[in-house]
């Protein structure tokens, strides 16, 4: 007999209007249990809306909504001892005794409380927000551990590495509506395409190798002037890239590095989704 483990969330045909305004238009996701899952999408996309819901914050119009198999709408008390919500502002009261803690320790102290009753499903709208590197890192640290003793994560994010470096799953929100969902590794290949990125030594031939490379690129060349170099999307395959970059030779350009990479997280957003990265938070 085999039996079927309960998704940690089930949303099925989800809608949620503020007056004319549809924030969730028929949204599907499955979570399942021991994972880290990242929700990414522009601003407006019903990446919040679906937390608040999930929250039990707000009432969906339409559709279902389950946490570990209990319905939001209909067993909003039963659903909240099973989860536990961080949002973008740590809720640390000001006049208690601690007068000096920096921003990292408020996020930890925030965590902390959230996570008082073990939950089973923790949400973390933009847990890192606004932290130095290193926080950031620690933080990585402690929801690592979370999900190993036990506790699933939902999290927002408009860091797209934090999303590539955390989640084992991502589901990418658009309009109100998954537009895609897998591994990171998965939605990079979606985006469908490879990048040849060459770096040069002298800033002033950047332009002539972004000019050479358009001629073999599936469309326009990104020149990074800070970093001094061109990239490309294509899907030739690396042997025939090669040869269409052996024109470079002939120049006489000095080149530090050529790489041909899978498509970056952020890359693959912006295929996926047709919005800048700079709109996913």
């Amino acid at each position: 007999m085999v039996l079927e483990m309960t998704s940690t969330l089930e949303a099925a045909g989800l809608v949620k209007r503020f007056g004319k305004t549809r924030a969730l238009d028929g949204l599907n996701l499955t979570m399942q249990p021991g994972q880290v899952m990242a929700l990414l999408g522009p601003n407006g996309a019903g990446k919040t809306t679906f937390v608040n819901l999930v929250a039990t914050l707000i009432r969906p119009d339409a559709g279902t909504l389950q946490v570990n198999g209990l319905d939001v709408a209909r067993q909003p008390a039963a659903v909240r001892r099973n989860i536990a919500l961080a949002g973008q502002s740590a809720a640390v009261e000001p006049t208690m005794t601690g007068r000096t803690y920096s921003g990292g320790m408020r996020r930890r102290l925030d965590l902390g409380a959230s996570l008082v009753g073990r939950p089973r499903l923790l949400l973390l709208d933009e847990p890192t927000s606004g932290l130095d590197p290193r926080s950031r890192l620690e933080l990585w640290d402690v929801i690592r551990s979370l999900v190993a003793s036990g506790t699933d994560v939902l999290l927002t994010t408009q860091y797209l590495d934090e999303a590539d470096h955390l989640a084992s799953q991502i589901a990418i929100i658009d309009h109100g509506r998954v537009v895609a969902a897998g591994t990171p590794r998965e939605l990079k290949r979606r985006a469908g395409r490879n990048v040849v990125e060459v770096r040069v030594r002298d800033l002033s031939s950047l332009d002539r190798v972004a000019a050479i490379l358009t001629g073999i690129g599936d469309g326009p060349t990104t020149i990074d002037r800070p970093t001094h170099s061109v990239s490309v999307a294509l899907s030739a395959d690396t042997e025939r890239v090669f040869a269409a970059l052996r024109p470079l030779d002939d120049t006489g350009i000095a080149i530090d590095e050529v790489s041909v990479r899978q498509p970056t997280l952020d890359e693959a957003f912006l295929a996926l989704t047709g919005a800048p990265k700079e709109e996913v938070a």
